[in-house]
């Protein structure tokens, strides 16, 4: 333990950033931020302008199921350990704002052009403290459909990480696990997560070649 915080901390005492760089990565973090309120208000419009639903051919033929811990629980389990795994490596910092900047503006763009309603049968997703509330709206969940975070964000993880084989494999994990969750609480159609694979993929290529010195810099192992 004593070993592993001293390992820690010499990553933060041994790495440097210059001027520039340090008014880059707070430049970055402010967007990151953006990006999040973004999303959180895409979200409300998308609710208000709510139209009607559609039939689906996995929702129209299977019934729904109470995910509602998986989703809320979770989801929170997943963002803390994504938070973890990037602060104990300062070089992962920077790039991970940026893809997951990009991938909430994304997001946020999308989840604004079409409103179609929850399918009628979904199982509603209760937070249960104002912290779980705000981190779950604002992130994870909302009262939107195209395309779904819940599978997308794990996806962009795996991808940041493909090199180290043992956060690849979970990550893909995560995906598929939440992608058949909201599947089968109804809580996203069935093009909103099979989309989420394709569209993230392209905002990891977008970022990576937006952001090649910063890239490089988070696949650097210690």
């Amino acid at each position: 333990m004593k070993n592993a915080r001293e390992k820690f901390m010499n990553r933060y005492r041994t790495f440097r950033l210059s001027r520039a760089e340090r008014s880059s990565a707070l430049f970055m973090f402010v967007l990151f931020l953006i990006s999040i309120v973004a999303n959180y208000s895409a979200s409300i419009y998308a609710t208000h302008s709510a139209s009607n639903t559609v039939t689906d051919i996995i929702l129209s033929n299977t019934p729904a199921f109470d995910v509602d811990g998986i989703l809320v629980y979770g989801a929170t389990a997943m963002a803390l350990f994504i938070l973890f795994i990037i602060v104990i490596h300062p070089k992962r910092i920077v790039f991970a704002l940026q893809s997951l900047g990009l991938f909430f503006f994304t997001r946020a763009i999308f989840i604004s052009l079409t409103h179609l309603r929850t399918f009628p049968t979904h199982t509603p997703v209760a937070f249960f403290n104002p912290i779980g509330a705000f981190l779950g709206r604002a992130l994870l969940y909302g009262d939107d459909l195209f395309f779904s975070g819940h599978t997308g964000i794990p996806f962009l993880m795996a991808l940041l990480f493909w090199p180290n084989k043992l956060l690849r494999y979970f990550f893909l994990a995560c995906s598929v696990f939440f992608a058949i969750a909201v599947l089968l609480g109804h809580v996203h159609y069935t093009i909103d997560v099979a989309s989420a694979f394709f569209i993230t993929y392209g905002v990891y290529k977008i970022a990576c070649y937006l952001f090649p010195r910063d890239y490089a810099l988070f696949l650097l192992e210690e």
